[in-house]
């Protein structure tokens, strides 16, 4: 009967130790199970006015040296932490509409076709059933170059006013400009994340200038 004690109080010992291994292994299970939010953002407009080129921009810190016609399903991702949470920005540089979250129009500040345009590229949108709850932005690209511009900025906002959009202008090209390109898609998901309707979906690869109507709030890190 005298051995018993010490190998009950063994096995009780061992059970404890059991108790916690599970309890760690729950909790590192919930860790990995906690799912990310994707935020699919589409860029589109003519071709050859940047889009590619902000895409780059914004995903990679970088103007890209040499860039060709995009063909077929092309995107590019970025995680972004906002307000604690991390999320991930997927910005497709193609006409691909399926499940948007937010969409990009793009203009050359420096070709009026490209402006004029936008009205084709918006009634597509519309076409393929996007709902006027998804947050749009309007963005002037090249407008580093100041001797070319064809679009002038107060022609550009009233568009945007007219259109419930915001106006960004800036230069996916001028590294002065990286910030102002960062603006036009953090805005975008900060307006994403805020809106309860989004759903929570598991982590997964789907194959200038600045103006603002407003100001933004000085103690958040949303740009808009």
């Amino acid at each position: 009967m005298a051995n018993e004690f010490p190998e009950s109080r063994e096995g009780t010992a061992n059970s404890r130790h059991a108790n916690l291994t599970s309890s760690l292994d729950l909790s590192t299970s919930l860790d990995h199970s906690v799912q990310t939010r994707i935020f699919k953002i589409i860029v589109i407009g003519d071709s050859n006015v940047g889009k590619t080129c902000l895409a780059f921009r914004f995903t990679g810190g970088a103007f890209p040296c040499k860039t060709e016609a995009t063909i077929g399903v092309d995107f590019r991702e970025k995680a972004v932490e906002i307000e604690g949470e991390k999320i991930k920005v997927q910005v497709w540089d193609t006409h691909y509409y399926r499940n948007v979250h937010a969409v990009v129009f793009v203009y050359d500040v420096t070709k009026m076709a490209s402006f004029q345009n936008l009205k084709t590229w918006i009634q597509e949108c519309n076409g393929h059933g996007v709902s006027s709850s998804v947050p749009r932005v309007l963005v002037g690209n090249k407008c580093d170059l100041v001797d070319q511009i064809q679009v002038p900025s107060n022609t550009a906002l009233k568009f945007a006013d007219a259109h419930n959009m915001l106006l960004f202008e800036t230069s996916a090209k001028d590294p002065k400009e990286s910030q102002n390109v960062d603006s036009i898609f953090m805005c975008l998901a900060c307006r994403l994340k805020a809106q309860k309707s989004l759903i929570y979906r598991d982590v997964e690869r789907e194959e200038g200038r600045v103006r603002l109507t407003h100001q933004p709030d000085p103690k958040s890190n949303c740009p808009c």
